[in-house]
């Protein structure tokens, strides 16, 4: 599934993710930018047209909620990210990525550990 969001609109699912499903209000709050209440449901209502999500009612208010699971919103922009700027390699991502950080010991560590068990599954 291709999942396209903007800056903003990330921002909201990011919101929705982290806190559930919400009033516009809520979302409105919780946002790092200070939005209009009527700009946080426009976006809502794009979001929910693109089928991002969904809502409840619950009287005069709508609850929204997300309908993709924001690890699948990762890796559709990541693919995306790869594709556009990467000439479709992860390869290339993952040298820029750790070449261009200043990773501890630890995090090469793990990072050690996940690409010692993909080298595993591909054995297989």
């Amino acid at each position: 599934m291709k999942i396209s969001l903007t800056d903003r609109e990330a921002d909201l699912m990011q919101v929705l993710w982290d806190h559930g499903p919400s009033l516009v209000s809520e979302v409105r709050i919780r946002l790092a930018d200070p939005l209009a209440y009527t700009t946080v449901l426009t976006v809502l209502r794009i979001l929910e047209s693109k089928g991002y999500v969904g809502h409840t009612e619950e009287g005069r208010v709508h609850r929204y909620f997300t309908t993709v699971e924001q690890q699948t919103a990762r890796k559709s922009a990541l693919r995306h990210l790869t594709d556009k700027l990467f000439e479709g390699s992860s390869e290339l991502l993952m040298t820029h990525l750790v070449s261009d950080q200043k990773l501890s010991a630890e995090q090469v560590q793990r990072l050690r550990k996940i690409l010692g068990a993909q080298r595993g599954r591909s054995k297989r």
